[in-house]
């Protein structure tokens, strides 16, 4: 592996320095035409939720849709033996919808926490049902926001299982970089604090075993840490570690957190 201080200067020449690394976020309203997502937004009653409050807990009741206007909010998952697995962090621009049409009873599998001060549109499953009966291109918009999103899952789950841990936290750093990095002249910047313990609960290892993986990786140049944030040196090294795939097989829209 090359050393991460040029791969920074070549990254710094390719892109403008200070803007975000992956700018190809796909949110709802990617799918939608719009006509359609002005429609969608009409449904929406706005919320504010600030910083540690929760928009559902797992098992609640699924009878809302959320769709984040600004800040971000973290997806989270509960095992009986008390482990918590943090599934995803949304920004501005996504959704969470986890009903069905025509199906009652269904519940959330997951905690939604906000972690950074949030809007929030919340729209009620009738409406969101009803709005999409009479309109089939939003129904349809729909439907490929949510063949996206299985996607993104999918690409997770085989990044996580196929490749070890060292594999799993590259992969991981990878996402967050798209989802969240920032070109700087030293490198990737992730924008936003993130401890052992969380990158732990992202690929189900204890925070030992991820603070030893960090350190490796930062002993090799690959990775730095400044001001409680990562930033990510040598992007190749980490794609080498987890045998990512180049685009267009896993584009960057689709290789997210």
């Amino acid at each position: 592996m090359g050393s991460g201080n040029g791969l920074a200067v070549a990254m710094t020449n390719e892109r403008t320095t200070g803007v975000r690394a992956c700018p190809g976020h796909m949110g709802i309203a990617n799918f939608c035409e719009p006509k359609q997502f002005e429609r969608l937004e009409s449904l929406m009653v706005p919320m504010r939720v600030p910083a540690g409050g929760f928009l559902f807990w797992e098992g609640d009741e699924a009878e809302h849709a959320y769709y984040v206007r600004s800040g971000r909010v973290k997806l989270r998952k509960s095992t009986e033996d008390g482990k918590e697995y943090i599934l995803s962090i949304l920004q501005a621009g996504d959704m969470i919808c986890e009903f069905a049409a025509g199906q009652m009873g269904l519940q959330y599998a997951f905690t939604a926490e906000v972690t950074e001060n949030a809007e929030i549109g919340v729209i009620h499953r009738f409406d969101l049902e009803a709005a999409m009966r009479q309109d089939g291109e939003l129904a349809f918009g729909f439907m490929g926001w949510m063949a996206y999103n299985h996607r993104v899952t999918q690409s997770k789950f085989r990044d996580l299982l196929l490749f070890g841990k060292p594999g799993a936290l590259a992969s991981t750093l990878i996402r967050l970089s798209n989802s969240f990095g920032v070109v700087e002249p030293y490198g990737i910047r992730i924008d936003m604090k993130l401890t052992h313990a969380e990158l732990a609960d992202f690929i189900g290892a204890t925070r030992e075993s991820v603070n030893r993986m960090l350190n490796e990786f930062k002993e090799k140049d690959i990775l730095d840490f400044r001001y409680g944030k990562i930033i990510i040196r040598s992007l190749s090294a980490l794609q080498q570690i987890c045998r990512c795939n180049t685009c267009p097989t896993c584009p960057e829209e689709i290789c997210r957190i």
